[in-house]
């Protein structure tokens, strides 16, 4: 198990609700939904607001300072600025989410780059097999490269014509829209692509390793 970050108060509601919610296998039902035939995952009820959930640290990043390091199992390494990321070519797509603390959002309209873009550039390795990511607060998150560079996975920087707030994880967040919420790094500052598995903040705390919402991949199996 990791530490927690100096920056991230060990005793936030947040943090020690959610590790008993994992501890008792809160919210699971049992149910196992397929993406093809069901919208809305098992467990989860729909919003009209975007819930602000975080570990009790609101970073202030203002755009002139942000920047992404991008590392590892790649060809290319990257160090982006903000004027770097919108010289890009911008991609707009339209999905749900889904928090793990069972609410869901449908037909967000968000703006940046897809995550296939940002893997063109930097070439990841053959042997690259998964991504950690890494927030301005010192969160950190892993997931599996083939569900990092799913085709409507994005690192974004408007959400309904608007630029991210810091509630929300502005500047730049990921979202990966068919995992729950928590593998969306809000506050993206680092990905590191690597050959193995490196559980992150959550998964080293009774979350599942991946997060599927349709199969409840709430906690962890151990």
């Amino acid at each position: 198990m990791v530490d927690l970050p100096p920056d991230i108060p060990p005793d936030s509601k947040l943090t020690r609700s959610k590790r008993r919610w994992a501890d008792e296998g809160k919210f699971l039902t049992g149910h196992d939904a397929r993406p093809e035939a069901e919208r809305l995952p098992p467990g989860q009820h729909l919003v009209r607001d975007w819930p602000v959930l975080d570990l009790g640290v609101t970073p202030n990043v203002p755009r002139e300072r942000w920047t992404l390091d991008v590392d590892g199992a790649v060809a290319n390494r990257l160090h982006w600025r903000w004027h770097d990321f919108q010289a890009l070519k911008q991609d707009t797509l339209v999905s749900d989410m889904h928090c793990v603390t069972t609410w869901s959002r449908y037909d967000n309209r968000w703006q940046g780059i897809t995550t296939r873009r940002l893997l063109d550039i930097v070439e990841p390795a053959d042997e690259a097999r998964y991504v950690v990511l890494q927030s301005s607060d010192g969160y950190t998150t892993n997931l599996p490269l083939a569900d990092f560079a799913a085709a409507d996975a994005m690192i974004v920087h408007s959400w309904e014509g608007k630029p991210l707030t810091r509630d929300h994880g502005g500047p730049v967040r990921l979202i990966v829209p068919h995992l729950y919420l928590w593998k969306s790094a809000k506050w993206l500052n680092a990905i590191t692509l690597r050959t193995d598995d490196h559980p992150g903040f959550w998964e080293t705390r009774g979350y599942h390793d991946r997060g599927d919402p349709w199969r409840e991949q709430r906690y962890s199996e151990d």
